[in-house]
């Protein structure tokens, strides 16, 4: 069975063209760089050059117990049915069934265990140990999002330094931590905050008394329909509470930085993601800048979604602004989990879907994104992880990283995929010598349900990867059946 690795032409040229914008817009520009580098072209890149080999399974998957290739198909032959999806999706969102102790029994046996490290932090711990003897390393995620309240958010503060406290006894450089600000201010205010954010870019003189000094995180491509009239400012309840919320990530902050652990502020929805990028970028400038710990490495890393419309745009503008104020910013690069919740609520507005219009514009942005971050790791103005589970990007950036001459130890440049997903592609760029870690999310199984929705109608959906995967093992557990029968005979 052949295993296509080879990279399309047309996504080549994408990665390669990604630069032009920025040459155009860095004119007049009074930075010094160095000479730029002959772009990546599909004449460059032989095939004794691609830098991730899939060809050979047995390498590849060398030191993987047959049994655990085995549970992983099934997983994903499963989780390709759609109806068998849809009706598992559905299950999970009745609160009949996600509240009964059945069904949590259930989930916790097949999504679950497939795509979770564990209920407690010591269950998540022991699955980055099993990782980093293997070559990679692993993000906590304490799976909480959503509070409701102040109470609630203090609560999971707690949890995520519990988590950071964890990071630091495993081995060094092994593991980081993420989390969700949904889970660190209430869920109204978030909104009412994002409002604010958008209204004030489209009304610049609009004053934010409490807002403090931060980068871009809105542009004029984003969808500000989202805020239609001016909102009402914040009360002095809710500014008292804004502040809580931002003591209670900077608590988080700081005990990250006194042990060096790197801090993943996942994306989330449009309406609420203004206010997610501002408490972000405010984390960046408190523990990324001159004179702190994430001066070289940074600490607090936010997220671009490449799937939305506005990405690119609000990624250089965030970028130019942190070099301008020498601030090493810190930026995870995924194509988005909200899909289905996006698509709705544009619907119900009536307006513009703000993710692109096809899968093929998602993967050129994910593209020029990555590119243009991988030239500000070779500049040294910023570290990039690149989540990604489609095997064309993964294998474009390889190839660009090593043009640039980024050395594969540099911790600056990571890449990540989810427990439970793209693990031939997780692999790969681990042989090849780059720095690869797996999302772990953990706690109780009612707590991950939402976090399961999301991976099941990705694992279907117009962004999976799972049918590259599923012929990788395919073909392994065909050549060890075979070899297990030439050896008996």
């Amino acid at each position: 069975m052949a295993i296509a690795s080879r990279v399309s032409k047309r996504a080549l040229s994408t990665f390669a063209a990604a630069k032009l914008p920025e040459a155009v817009a860095a004119a007049g520009e009074a930075v010094a760089t160095a000479e730029p580098l002959p772009p990546v072209t599909p004449a460059s890149l032989s095939p004794s050059e691609r830098v991730l080999q899939f060809e050979d399974t047995g390498r590849l998957f060398a030191g993987e117990p047959t049994s655990a290739l085995v549970r992983t198909l099934a997983a994903l032959q499963a989780l390709s049915v759609g109806p068998l999806v849809d009706a598992a999706t559905a299950a999970l969102r009745s609160p009949a069934v996600a509240g009964s102790a059945l069904g949590r029994a259930a989930a916790r046996a097949t999504a679950y265990k497939h795509f979770c490290a564990g209920e407690t932090a010591g269950e998540a711990a022991a699955v980055v140990r099993r990782l980093w003897s293997g070559g990679m390393g692993g993000i906590l995620d304490y799976g909480i999002e959503d509070a409701e309240d102040g109470h609630a958010c203090d609560r999971n503060a707690a949890g995520f330094v519990a988590a950071v406290d964890v990071a630091a006894s495993l081995p060094p450089g092994s593991a980081s931590v993420c989390i969700k600000i949904t889970a660190l201010c209430p869920i109204a205010l978030l909104e009412k905050t994002s409002d604010l954010l958008r209204w004030q870019k489209k009304h610049p003189s609009f004053n934010l008394p409490w807002k403090a000094h931060s980068f871009p995180i809105l542009s004029d491509s984003s969808p500000l329909y989202l805020t239609s009239s001016e909102p009402p400012a914040l009360t002095a309840e809710e500014e008292r509470e804004l502040v809580l919320a931002h003591e209670r990530l900077l608590s988080v902050c700081a005990a990250c930085a006194e042990h060096g652990i790197p801090l993943l502020v996942d994306a989330e929805y449009a309406t609420v993601q203004p206010a997610i990028d501002y408490f972000t970028l405010v984390g960046a400038l408190a523990f990324n800048g001159e004179g702190t710990a994430g001066a070289d490495r940074p600490i607090v890393h936010g997220t671009v979604q490449a799937y939305l419309r506005d990405a690119r745009d609000r990624l250089e503008a965030m970028v130019r602004a942190a070099e301008r104020e020498r601030v090493r910013l810190g930026l995870k690069v995924v194509r988005g989990a909200y899909l289905a919740r996006e698509t709705r609520l544009a619907a119900s507005l009536g307006v513009p879907s703000p993710i692109h219009g096809s899968i093929q514009d998602t993967h050129d942005c994910y593209n020029g994104c990555a590119a243009f971050l991988l030239d500000r790791v070779r500049r040294g103005s910023a570290s990039v992880m690149l989540a990604t589970h489609n095997v064309e990007s993964g294998q474009l950036a390889a190839a660009h990283a090593q043009e640039l001459g980024i050395p594969k130890g540099d911790r600056n440049l990571q890449f990540a995929q989810l427990m439970g997903m793209a693990d031939g592609l997780s692999l790969s760029l681990r042989n090849a010598g780059f720095q690869v870690s797996k999302y772990l999310p953990y706690g109780p199984v009612e707590q991950i349900i939402p976090y399961l929705i999301r991976r099941a109608e990705e694992n279907r959906g117009l962004l999976s990867a799972s049918s590259f995967d599923r012929q990788l093992l395919r073909k392994e557990l065909a050549r060890r059946v075979k070899a297990a029968v030439v050896g008996r005979e």
